[in-house]
């Protein structure tokens, strides 16, 4: 009788011990549940954002010829590059010279790519020779020497860009100037006249003392 009075008791105390301890946890569950709920709705929240991300990216048709295996019209992702669009379209040919492309300029809708031969760019580089020596020509070698004012003036001068006639893509080959601020650039200069000095570039809205630094030295008037 006493061993089964013992074995009893053992059993309705571990019972007790397991509701009570039943009971705590479901007391912390209970407490905590709104922080559970909102982890998971955080959760779903972030999903859906990426989801949002991936939908971003838009399809657009890109134009590509010359020295290509491939041209023609490709659809693409909006994110690609021009060496992108160069490997979609079956790489380049033998006689392709891309020294005067930019490779990694992002792709836009609508775009031309011509991909030039070795014989084009040859070329264009002894075009460019020639007109550096008559832009040379026309320059004024001293300030006993005469200015010849027939010369036409060119927006590259001694390989700096004239911020008071360059063009918008002109302008975009100098740091940190993109379309929006070789536009605003243009925009400026059509309102209130050419640019006395390189300084009085700043007056443009969004080019401050730091965008000015690292181009200084580029530019001219």
């Amino acid at each position: 009788m006493t061993f089964k009075y013992r074995y009893r008791k053992q059993i309705i105390l571990g019972i007790i011990i397991f509701i009570i301890i039943g009971g705590i946890v479901g007391f912390i569950i209970y407490k905590n549940k709104d922080k559970f709920k909102s982890k998971k709705e955080d959760i779903v929240v972030e999903k859906k954002l990426v989801k949002k991300k991936d939908l971003s990216v838009e399809k657009i048709q890109v134009d590509i010829k010359g020295q290509i295996n491939y041209p023609g019209i490709y659809k693409v992702d909006s994110n690609l590059r021009v060496m992108d669009v160069i490997k979609l379209a079956g790489d380049l040919t033998e006689n392709a010279d891309t020294s005067v492309i930019n490779l990694s300029k992002k792709v836009t809708d609508e775009m031309v790519i011509i991909i030039y031969s070795k014989d084009e760019v040859a070329d264009f580089k002894k075009t460019k020779e020639i007109e550096k020596q008559v832009e040379e020509k026309c320059i004024q070698k001293d300030e006993n020497s005469l200015v010849n004012d027939a010369c036409i003036e060119g927006s590259v001068s001694n390989g700096k860009v004239n911020i008071n006639n360059a063009s918008v893509d002109e302008l975009k080959n100098l740091t940190g100037i993109g379309e929006k601020k070789a536009k605003d650039i243009i925009d400026y200069r059509e309102k209130n006249g050419s640019f006395n000095s390189i300084e009085d570039i700043m007056k443009v809205s969004g080019i401050g003392e730091s965008s000015f630094a690292q181009i200084k030295e580029d530019i001219t008037v």
